[in-house]
């Protein structure tokens, strides 16, 4: 068996002289389509073009799988050369076949890409080239070519992510043939019409005027900020100093969210993503890590952890996942002890939430309470010797057991099936409202409510609880 794949370039007289002494020397010639410029280019031998494959595939996936099909096929029994427009190396049936047939010859020609880019006069020396078809992995980059936009459909498609990545109102230029048009990006699937030499060239702006930004963006801010020249501020911070702004945005964040503020959320899920960046920037200064670091940790942790999706684990539920994510988290952070999964409880979680969560890991040992009800007692227990330490005047004992009562009002709740952290937070609110409002129906009646003994303060809460519930 013995296949010479050719790339017939873009044009008519791109054939190379190496490729011409193949051709001649090909027990048959195969053309993956006649309907191109560069087709032209073999006349002279006898072809025989697989044009009927393209009618009989219904996928641009299951076009190229017959196409490679029929080529090794064909070259069983004799010499095959197959020819494609553009390049080999952009053909994705001259891949299929290179993957089983890795001994191919390959004679090049002048890609799709290659030839847009010179049509549009790419400035940057290096950009992206991709398929049409293949838009939907084309990633940040500072200039893109898409080659095969051949209809109304891939054209959208392109246009979507393009839009994504460098902006609608980006301009772009339309390749046809040998001609190219300056467009915005929104109008790469509003031309009149398409075909096997249709392109698009796309290339950002300055960085200041960019329409769109990503994640390597930002840290390219902030190193301009931490530069000589840049800003005061920015320059002087390290990890230490910052650090607490990363749990202000968090809150901030979790905050919109409860407000149901798409707005706020996506400004404040920025803000998160910047602080991220920010520490990253500075270990990258310091040598330990950079960004890319981080988020390649972070993608092989979560694959490590979801091994009932990327491994052999199953899970059936939400409840059989967590598990299984739990013990993978285990292995990963060399927790072997019960109380090493306690300790790793973060000391600086708000102290409701930690002690939850530290119930929550020891309770896995067994050592738990029954039930919300068998806890109850020994929170009575509790606020019994609180009473007690208050009774006796011990500041220490005070301390010591208030601490214990609170622990044990966790330990209730947890039991309950309630987020300690959440619900005290919302309780808080409840009150914060009632109060205002009991207040001001106070002022209302002419009263100053530091001179109203504890029955008439019981009935104007009584009053603000049921107007609030009212509205």
């Amino acid at each position: 068996m013995k296949i010479t794949l050719i790339g017939l370039g873009t044009c008519a007289g791109d054939l190379t002289r190496r490729a011409e002494l193949a051709l001649k020397a090909a027990g048959k010639i195969i053309a993956r389509t006649s309907e191109t410029q560069s087709f032209k280019s073999l006349e002279g031998f006898t072809v025989t073009t697989l044009d009927g494959l393209f009618i009989s595939s219904r996928t641009f996936d299951t076009l190229n799988k017959k196409l490679a099909s029929e080529v090794i096929k064909e070259a069983e029994d004799k010499t095959v050369c197959y020819c494609v427009d553009g390049a080999v190396c952009e053909d994705e049936a001259c891949k299929i076949i290179l993957e089983k047939h890795a001994d191919c010859d390959v004679i090049e020609g002048v890609s799709k890409s290659a030839h847009a880019a010179s049509v549009a006069k790419l400035k940057r020396p290096q950009y992206t080239a991709i398929s049409a078809y293949d838009i939907q992995n084309l990633k940040g980059c500072p200039a893109a070519v898409v080659y095969d936009v051949d209809c109304m459909y891939s054209a959208s498609t392109v246009k979507q992510k393009l839009t994504k990545l460098f902006g609608e109102e980006t301009d772009c230029i339309f390749v046809r043939g040998d001609e190219g048009v300056k467009i915005k990006v929104y109008e790469i699937d509003r031309q009149k019409n398409y075909d096997y030499s249709c392109a698009v060239v796309v290339e950002e702006g300055e960085f200041l005027a960019k329409a769109r930004y990503d994640y390597d963006d930002v840290e390219t801010l902030i190193k301009l900020l931490r530069a000589p020249d840049g800003c005061p501020w920015d320059r002087v911070q390290t990890n230490e100093s910052i650090k607490s702004n990363v749990i202000e945005e968090a809150y901030e964040l979790a905050d919109a969210i409860e407000r149901a503020d798409d707005d706020g959320i996506e400004e404040e899920t920025g803000d998160v993503l910047l602080q991220a960046a920010f520490h990253a920037v500075m270990k990258e200064e310091q040598g330990v890590f950079d960004g890319s670091d981080a988020i390649t940790h972070l993608v092989k942790k979560l694959i490590f952890r979801h091994s009932h999706i990327f491994g052999k684990d199953k899970a059936k539920d939400s409840g059989e996942a967590l598990n299984v994510w739990e013990q993978n988290k285990s292995v990963e952070k060399h927790q072997s002890t019960f109380g090493d999964m306690v300790e790793a409880v973060p000391n600086n979680f708000p102290a409701c939430m930690r002690a939850q969560k530290v119930q929550k890991r020891a309770g896995k040992s067994g050592m738990d309470f029954a039930s919300a009800t068998a806890a109850s007692e020994k929170l009575y227990e509790e606020v019994a010797e609180l009473l007690n330490a208050v009774e006796a005047g011990d500041e220490k004992s005070i301390s010591d057991e208030a601490g214990d009562v609170l622990f044990s009002a966790v330990n209730v709740c947890r039991l309950a099936g309630v987020d300690c952290e959440e619900v005290l937070r919302d309780s808080t609110k409840k009150f914060t409202k009632r109060f205002v409002k009991c207040e001001q129906l106070i002022i209302n009646d002419g009263k100053d409510i530091k001179r109203l003994d504890e029955a008439e303060l019981d009935k104007y809460w009584v009053r603000a609880k049921n107007e609030l519930e009212k509205n």
